[in-house]
């Protein structure tokens, strides 16, 4: 009368076993979890060469983003053509150049974009923008924002560029309008096409204007090459 009793003791003792245990890591129960963490997790970084690299392309070196700022390619008599590109750390902010042969690889960063407005500017020189999409708020120094600082207004919608969950690089847009804040007086008169003189932006940028333009007028500037391109008004 016992031995129905011990087999069904023998039956649960058996099944327990593979009940995984409640302090088991969840990878090691399931490996096909990905981390919440991961914003891009399914994205794969793209294998590319020396042939591929353009100017503005990020590319990943020992871990780090570097962005091509300029490239030139030195064709030989005998032999490959070499490839000599400059790249900035997006991460510290210097620079390095090194010389490849023809057809070396590299490995595209894993990068992601999100569109962003600015808010303002704290006195310790950090930068507060708000996510268009969550409104969360996200905190970048001034280190990162580096020399696209002097484009940057209140209230600008821009973008940034993230790797590995931070933010590396600030993208303002590449025409945007902006108010002068000082230049000289328009001298009555004067209707020279060729005359310019220095006109301070509202987002602190100092830019050559026509000579009829008055402060607090509205003006259209391309912020890749820091040039006037029209009257805004």
């Amino acid at each position: 009368m016992f031995r129905p009793l011990f087999l069904l003791s023998l039956l649960y003792t058996s099944t327990l076993a593979f009940v995984p245990a409640a302090n088991t890591p969840a990878f090691a129960r399931s490996s096909s979890l990905s981390s919440p963490s991961s914003p891009s997790s399914s994205a794969l970084n793209v294998a590319i060469d020396t042939s591929d690299i353009k100017n503005g392309l990020t590319v990943e070196i020992d871990g780090e983003p570097f962005k091509v700022v300029s490239f030139s390619i030195m064709k030989q008599a005998r032999g490959a053509a070499k490839t000599t590109i400059k790249f900035k750390n997006l991460m510290k902010g210097n620079t390095i150049e090194n010389t490849y042969r023809s057809g070396e690889k590299f490995q595209t960063a894993l990068i992601e974009k999100k569109a962003a407005q600015h808010t303002y500017v704290d006195e310790n020189n950090n930068y507060f923008f708000m996510d268009s999409e969550t409104f969360d708020e996200i905190i970048v120094g001034g280190n990162i924002v580096d020399e696209k600082a002097k484009w940057i207004s209140e209230g600008m919608e821009l973008t940034l560029v993230y790797f590995k969950g931070n933010v590396i690089e600030v993208v303002v847009p590449s025409s945007f309008v902006y108010q002068i804040v000082e230049t000289e007086p328009n001298v009555k008169g004067n209707t020279s096409q060729g005359h310019t003189k220095p006109a301070l932006l509202d987002s602190g940028a100092t830019i050559s204007v026509p000579g009829y333009l008055n402060q607090e007028e509205m003006v259209k500037v391309d912020t890749d090459k820091g040039v006037f391109l029209e009257r805004a008004n």
